[in-house]
């Protein structure tokens, strides 16, 4: 079994080796990598630095594939899960009852 003074030891050196990326990483000295200073100068003093609703604002580029895929997939989705065949068992055996109602009504009237 290994001694104290080794697993301190050894500790110690970890935490050494450890702690200069655990400070860059919490926000220590230099850029982080999560936050960025951003593009604008001056913030515009909106909600989540929008533009005002006097201003028209330009699209990015991703905003009209992105919007129109969005909208396809709905309707898609809404016309295919709409048009879908019922399949359940309780439809299925709804059906099976009322073929079999048929051939008894059926052969009690050639019967008659």
């Amino acid at each position: 079994m290994p001694s104290m003074k080794s697993l301190s030891t050894a500790a110690g050196t970890l935490r050494a080796r450890l702690s200069p990326s655990l400070r860059t990483r919490s926000g220590g000295d230099g850029p982080s990598r999560w936050t960025s200073p951003g593009h604008e100068d001056q913030p515009k003093g909106f909600l989540f630095n929008r533009t005002p609703s006097s201003e028209s604002r330009k699209w990015e580029d991703w905003e009209l594939p992105c919007y129109l895929t969005s909208f396809l997939t709905i309707v898609i989705l809404g016309v295919g899960l709409n048009a879908k065949p019922d399949l359940t068992i309780e439809t299925w055996a709804h059906q099976k009852a009322l073929e079999r109602l048929e051939l008894e009504s059926a052969q009690t009237v050639d019967s008659d």
